[in-house]
């Protein structure tokens, strides 16, 4: 299958792009609590009474939820959206200490930082997988395979593992996963560990490229591989198909996950 030409626009800012969704997120959650606290406080300030605090939490995150739903988000931004306001209206009355909140904040961003700047949750891969990928690849003898939102190194790692004769490569931008997945593959002298942000990566130095991600990147990510892959290069998404193209086949992995593989030839 021929790589269609990639539009003329220029994707290198998909990471600006992809760290301006956050924020719009947060703009959807303050459009909530401005409709609706500018009726309740009208209508209880006129009637001398307190606002009703549980509530107006759970009307904000109504309001949440629907305009999440008007804007076509994700559905598990839809439910957070909903529980938002809920939630931080129960922990404050807790009367927790906010350096808790900053703690846990700063341990979620060690591991979720994808999911924060690109919606790109985290994925681990199956062993079912690792064998698909390994009978896919064998036919390769000059294999240089990179992962893109490496996580754990839960592919990279038993691959390059049983492929002493091949290169493999990993990049990953989440510091506590990425660090991780450095002590596991310190042992493997043909497995390269990156820390970074996989847009920067040079496709043109590998035939195989694969990765996990989400619904939300495939787009841009395929102009990427259209632009910098050489021809009978192999690219292989994990559950999220590339939207508008036709793999070159599909594997469906016998897990638990009913995972399937889109391959594209190009």
């Amino acid at each position: 299958m021929s790589l269609p030409p990639a539009p003329s626009s220029d994707r290198s800012d998909a990471p600006t792009a992809a760290l301006a969704r956050p924020l719009r997120q947060l703009a959807l959650q303050f459009a909530a609590v401005l409709a609706v606290l500018s009726l309740a406080w009208p209508y209880y300030g006129f009637r001398g009474e307190e606002l009703p605090w549980p509530q107006t939490a759970f009307a904000i995150g109504a309001i949440a939820l629907l305009l999440a739903t008007l804007s076509c988000q994700p559905w598990w931004w839809r439910i957070l959206h909903a529980i938002f306001a809920p939630l931080a209206w129960r922990v404050a009355q807790l009367q927790v200490d906010p350096g808790w909140f900053l703690l846990a904040f700063m341990l979620l961003l060690l591991v979720y930082r994808g999911a924060l700047s690109g919606q790109i949750p985290l994925y681990f891969s199956s062993r079912q997988t690792v064998h698909a990928l390994a009978a896919l690849t064998r036919e390769y003898h000059d294999l240089r395979f990179i992962d893109l939102g490496a996580g754990i190194g839960s592919i990279v790692q038993p691959l390059a593992a049983a492929r002493a004769d091949a290169f493999f490569a990993a990049v990953e931008n989440a510091p506590a996963t990425w660090l991780v997945g450095r002590v596991r593959t310190l042992a493997t002298a043909n497995c390269t560990w990156q820390w970074g942000d996989f847009w920067q990566a040079d496709l043109a130095a590998y035939n195989v490229v694969y990765a996990f991600l989400s619904p939300t990147p495939m787009a841009a990510l395929w102009e990427k591989v259209g632009r910098e892959m050489r021809p009978g290069s192999i690219f292989i998404s994990n559950s999220f198909a590339v939207p508008g193209v036709a793999a070159a086949h599909e594997i469906d992995v016998d897990d638990h996950r009913h995972t399937r593989l889109y391959c594209y030839r190009v």
